[in-house]
């Protein structure tokens, strides 16, 4: 079991930026790929970024070149370091773990992430 808690969000204008935080407990599987997804008010979840168990990183189209994914040696804690932040970067964002980048088994109770003009 796996817990996942997220910590950073807030509010910020345009251009600012933040750093989301994505504490991981419990049994840490070496081969689970770890990744960030969002959800503003009436769309659909989208995946943002992910590293998967040999460090890959991937990124959504939207947030490359703006957005970093880093993860510690012990894979206990996620990074999102957010720059140029924009107002549809909005969304709460959630950090996530699998036994695949395309299908994860446990999830935290988001943060959010609010970007005014």
């Amino acid at each position: 079991q796996v817990q996942l808690v997220e910590s950073g969000g807030g509010s910020v204008q345009s251009g600012g930026s933040l750093r989301l935080s994505c504490a991981v407990f419990g049994y840490i599987y070496s081969g689970y790929c770890w990744g960030w997804f969002r959800q503003a008010p009436g769309k659909e979840r989208e995946a943002v970024a992910y590293i998967d168990a040999n460090g890959s990183t991937s990124y959504a189209d939207s947030v490359k070149d703006r957005f970093t994914l880093s993860q510690d040696n012990a894979k206990n804690k996620l990074s999102l370091e957010m720059n140029s932040l924009k107002p549809e970067d909005t969304a709460m964002y959630y950090c996530a773990a699998g036994y695949t980048c395309y299908d994860y088994k446990y999830w935290g109770q988001g943060t959010q992430v609010t970007v005014s003009s």
